[in-house]
């Protein structure tokens, strides 16, 4: 037999939970470092859980009405300046490009860090009348933030998304967009990742810059830290209106119409990795997993095992699910340990004593729960598993989120909560920006949102003391 795999070991999270994160992230094979800082190359493995991530979002959006489109790379610089408020907000991380070939180019070029003013020059083209509207678009593409802190998935200079950009007649349409939108994020991570939100809008010192509204769904991750999942922005017309974007309307009077984005990146794969990793490396939701079932043969080299294996391979793949089946010649424990570290919800033992019993042992990823399965039974009862794992996996994630949501009445106590448990501290809040920075500034919280689920829990600000207008949720984020 060859020499067996050396099975990788990674940091416990507990020691250090950073570490525990990048060793996850290399050794399950989703990342690998590039030659550039903060450029990271996205696996097969990586890349297989955004294309279900993809394909999930691409039919909605779909059914919604939008369309995929694509735009340029490039946005000349005097283009990105049309906005003002939009451009400043980009300013810090936009990088250029200045030389074509051996020439200098006449204009700067910024690589795009987003797109919305890529979508209102077209529109400003292309936009005539109130029978051209709405105009609902969808690009998948990469962008470019200069950061200067990275981390694979978090926060790199380039990453994977989706942005939607679309425009309306009335500014109710536009509302209803930016809220349905939301809900399709909001369904994304709880149904799909198992990842159950917070729904809410953005104080005006966190939202889009150049944005009415930003709204947002925040998830909790293991270390009870936040991480911004999905936005939805709300434009108003300030940008047709910068972009000179009119149209006729019904009564043929020129109209501006009003705008929304909304975009979710590859940064939801790292909510992902830390909302249900655990020490044995990744655990992936059935329904994201890109396998969602190892069919483990079990003392292969004796007669029938492998054969028996290759039927219950064909089998579950005849029913539609994700299945890979490992007849190398590894060990046991090195695939049973590769499997673990890789997350797959279902591991299927098939050894010579379980196929006379007619049987098989299937393991739960999430819990490490042996269950025996009647081969006769199979395709009926491993889907029923793996909707068992999933629905295991929210619970657990909403019981962490649940249990680390704490109320405070004062900054000093706020602080105290953050610093003794994490999580979310929600107090009310007179809505007024020195409050939000002093929050920042002696209890080391920002503002994650303020929910659309509005509770009173007092009737003053809990950093002032003046009358309330909101309750907020404030964290310490990703």
């Amino acid at each position: 037999m060859a020499k067996d795999k050396k099975v990788e070991q990674i940091t416990d999270m507990e020691v250090d939970f950073a570490q525990w994160f990048t060793d996850v992230c290399l050794k399950a094979q989703l990342v690998d470092y590039s030659g550039v800082k903060g450029l990271f190359i996205l696996r097969p493995y990586g890349y297989a859980i955004w294309e279900n991530i993809m394909n999930y979002l691409d039919r909605r959006f779909k059914e919604l009405g939008h369309e995929n489109v694509s735009m340029p790379v490039l946005i000349p610089e005097s283009l990105l300046q049309q906005e003002k408020d939009h451009v400043e907000g980009f300013a810090p991380e936009c990088a250029w490009v200045t030389m074509g070939g051996s020439e200098e180019l006449p204009e700067r070029l910024c690589v795009r860090p987003t797109s919305e003013t890529l979508f209102c020059d077209h529109w400003s083209h292309v936009c005539h009348s109130w029978r051209d509207l709405p105009m609902k678009y969808n690009q998948w593409c990469s962008v470019l933030r200069w950061e200067k802190t990275t981390r694979p998935f978090l926060r790199g200079r380039e990453f994977l998304w989706q942005e939607g950009h679309t425009i309306h007649a009335t500014p109710e349409e536009a509302m209803e967009e930016t809220e349905q939108m939301l809900e399709v994020y909001a369904d994304c991570c709880e149904d799909l990742l198992a990842m159950p939100v917070v729904r809410g809008s953005k104080t005006d010192k966190e939202k889009f810059a150049g944005a009415e509204r930003t709204y947002t769904v925040e998830c909790m991750m293991h270390d009870h830290k936040a991480l911004q999942s999905g936005t939805s922005h709300y434009f108003g017309d300030g940008f047709a209106r910068a972009f000179n974007i009119t149209f006729a309307d019904r009564n043929n009077q020129q109209s501006y119409p009003h705008q929304t984005s909304w975009g979710m990146s590859t940064r939801v794969i790292g909510g992902l990795i830390m909302t249900h990793g655990d020490n044995n490396g990744l655990v992936l939701p059935p329904r994201v997993a890109p396998i969602q079932v190892i069919v483990v043969p079990v003392a292969q080299h004796k007669p029938g095992v492998l054969d028996k294996a290759s039927e219950v391979y064909e089998a579950l793949n005849a029913a539609g699910i994700r299945v890979k089946m490992d007849d190398s010649d590894n060990s046991l424990g090195w695939k049973c340990a590769e499997y673990e570290m890789k997350g797959v919800p279902l591991r299927l033992e098939l050894g010579p004593r379980d196929i006379e019993n007619g049987v098989c042992v299937a393991v739960r990823r999430d819990n490490f729960e042996k269950i025996t399965v009647s081969l006769d039974e199979l395709t009926a009862k491993i889907p029923e598993l793996l909707e068992a794992v999933q629905q295991g996996l929210f619970d657990k994630a909403k019981s962490n989120l649940d249990s680390h949501v704490f109320t405070a009445r004062s900054l000093e106590e706020a602080r105290q909560l953050q610093e003794e448990n994490g999580g979310f501290i929600r107090t009310m809040w007179c809505g007024e920006l020195d409050c939000e920075l002093k929050m920042k500034e002696e209890a080391g919280m920002t503002s994650r949102c303020i929910p659309f689920q509005q509770e009173h829990l007092d009737d003053v600000c809990a950093v002032c003391g003046k009358p309330a207008k909101h309750m907020i949720y404030w964290g310490v984020a990703y």
